[in-house]
């Protein structure tokens, strides 16, 4: 593909080896062309032509460079996203994309003021599990809604060696770590909410963050939403569960994409995205005659570069991006409530 975004991405971790650097390597559209590797030198061993920087202020300041991936901890994120904007930068920004709505307004006028895009990286908008219970939810089967229930649970009971998760500072814990995921989700399928009710929890011994949290957001109609996030959960139920005047929904959580790239699979895998035979949603539904049927809801094949795909459209074809404003300043205004 002619003229292709040519990205440089701030940490070649989890997230950099995982999230980003295989669909920026796959899709036609981009060029992934640096990575910021402080210590240890390994990128080169997976995409040979990469150019390995020395600090994040070197990458940004690359002429080359057009588009800058912060995927650095928390409590960076402004910072490295404000440089880059000022460099003249196009930003992806990951989760959560600030700790507070107020920085975030900030970069998103800074943004607008340099003539540059900046967008969050929610990616799991592009699962599989998420999209069927859209896709059900949309369909209107349900009926009107009355209540949802969205979960993101672990089992870690250990102290996790991540100093940036587990230590007292700004956007550390699991709210703000798993939090975006669920919040992103709810507030794109029902919108803004009226009001919201937060409850946090310590149960690991030893730990200096939260590792439960709990939000119940009230919609209009009376449509109750709560989504849980706990990391002492050591059998997990459903992730999804939806129910309405003619129905319920229920889907597990199979974040199949997340385990198949860890294992080394390519996103041009014909098995990528697609979640296992096990793993189909229980639509149940009431007829007027009152009775019940019960169907199973086959998740469709979903990819993550369709994030990079709509990033791509909005860069080179000005389509509006579907994470708005809007979106990431209500959630940061409940996470920091």
């Amino acid at each position: 593909m002619a003229n292709p975004i040519r990205t440089g991405v701030l940490s070649f971790g989890l997230s950099g080896t995982v999230f980003h650097s295989p669909f920026l390597n796959e899709h036609p559209g981009f060029e992934l062309t640096g990575i910021v590797e402080r210590t240890i030198k390994k990128a080169h061993k997976s995409y040979p032509k990469i150019r390995s920087y020395d600090s994040v202020t070197a990458i940004i300041e690359d002429a080359d460079i057009e588009l800058i991936i912060v995927n650095t901890p928390n409590s960076t994120h402004f910072a490295f996203a404000s440089q880059a904007l000022k460099a003249g930068k196009h930003v992806v920004l990951e989760k959560p994309f600030t700790i507070t709505s107020k920085e975030a307004k900030k970069l998103f006028a800074l943004a607008l003021e340099n003539d540059r895009c900046i967008m969050p990286y929610q990616n799991r908008r592009y699962d599989s599990d998420f999209l069927s219970v859209k896709q059900v939810v949309e369909s209107g089967k349900l009926g009107n809604l009355i209540e949802a229930h969205f979960r993101y649970d672990r089992y870690r009971y250990a102290i996790g060696t991540n100093i940036a998760k587990e230590t007292n500072v700004p956007g550390s814990g699991v709210l703000y770590n798993l939090g975006p995921h669920l919040l992103d989700g709810v507030i794109s399928l029902f919108g803004v909410p009226e009001k919201w009710k937060k409850t946090m929890g310590q149960f690991r011994p030893g730990t200096l963050v939260d590792d439960y949290a709990h939000i119940h957001l009230s919609y209009p109609d009376n449509l109750q939403v709560h989504i849980t996030t706990s990391l002492l959960v050591a059998d997990p139920g459903p992730a999804f569960v939806i129910y309405g005047t003619k129905g319920s929904y229920k889907k597990n959580r199979a974040d199949v994409q997340e385990q198949q790239l860890m294992m080394g699979m390519k996103p041009k895998d014909l098995r990528y995205g697609i979640e296992e035979p096990d793993q189909k949603g229980i639509l149940t539904l009431i007829s007027e005659a009152g009775e019940k049927n019960q169907t199973e809801v086959v998740s469709e094949r979903s990819s993550y570069i369709d994030v990079f795909e709509d990033v791509y459209q909005t860069i080179r074809k000005g389509r509006p991006y579907p994470v708005t404003e809007t979106q990431i300043i209500q959630q940061l205004e409940i996470l920091e409530a």
